[in-house]
């Protein structure tokens, strides 16, 4: 089953803490989950993959470690995988957990994300890509990605499922805001995507995803010839024992850049 969100009249938006005060249409869809083990994707086609990557981070709980040591992992995974002339990380890893763990929702942004949504429109990439290129130069292309781990051990009870980029239209994604309502702070937000039903879409998962791997998808492309976006969203897996540990992931956050 996937979430997606219907058109309204009413711009929808979406926060990432409080969700009593979202105002999103759900639409819920039965539909096919392949998993994508064993199938061969790529970044620059599908707009995802899985690879073998691990790190010497030793808690991923841990901020300070995470970002002295995550972060430049994430920029030479991202470098080696794009072939970009240079990679950059600004932002800290996510922890998220389903909602089974009852850690879901005790950190800022830290519940699963139950709606099919792209991170970032067109005007958001850019404008986060111009804010973050490096100085001097002269920038011909730039992508976004996201860079997905299972920090709990298998199999999740709440794993993400991608969607191909090819098998999405323009039509399907509607402009949203994402609101950061972080207690004690003031809101800030920016534009993204969420996703409307089409039968086109071919939604994909990796079961069984161990802390020594890593999803990698592409949330935006500035160059038309490669996967534009990978729309994105938590389910359910109907497979999953009862008694499975549930589900904590980390998610970072990537800009690659080619000059010209």
């Amino acid at each position: 089953m996937i979430n997606y969100v219907m058109p309204a009249a009413e711009r929808p938006r979406y926060y990432a803490n409080d969700h009593s005060r979202d105002v999103l249409e759900i639409d819920a869809r039965s539909v096919a989950i392949i998993d994508a083990r064993g199938i061969a994707s790529s970044v620059e086609a599908e707009g995802f993959m899985l690879v073998s990557h691990r790190s010497a981070v030793t808690d991923f709980n841990d901020k300070d470690e995470v970002w002295n040591t995550h972060r430049a992992e994430i920029v030479a995974l991202i470098a080696e995988v794009s072939g970009a002339d240079d990679v950059q990380v600004n932002a800290p890893g996510i922890l998220r957990f389903s909602e089974k763990s009852g850690a879901a929702g005790t950190l800022n942004n830290s519940m699963p994300a139950r709606f099919a949504h792209v991170d970032i429109t067109d005007q958001t990439a850019q404008a986060f890509a111009a804010r973050s290129a490096p100085a001097g130069k002269t920038i011909r292309r730039y992508a976004h990605f996201n860079i997905w781990r299972a920090i709990s051990g298998p199999p999740q009870d709440v794993p993400l499922a991608v969607c191909d980029a090819r098998s999405v239209a323009r039509a399907d994604l509607i402009e949203a805001d994402a609101i950061f309502d972080e207690a004690g702070k003031p809101e800030w937000s920016f534009e993204s995507w969420v996703v409307a039903h089409n039968p086109a879409h071919r939604w994909h998962w990796f079961s069984d995803m161990t802390i020594d791997e890593a999803l990698i998808f592409k949330t935006n492309d500035s160059d038309a010839g490669y996967a534009h976006c990978v729309p994105h969203v938590a389910f359910n897996n109907l497979l999953c024992p009862a008694d499975a540990p549930p589900r904590a992931s980390i998610e970072m956050r990537a800009i690659a850049y080619w000059y010209g």
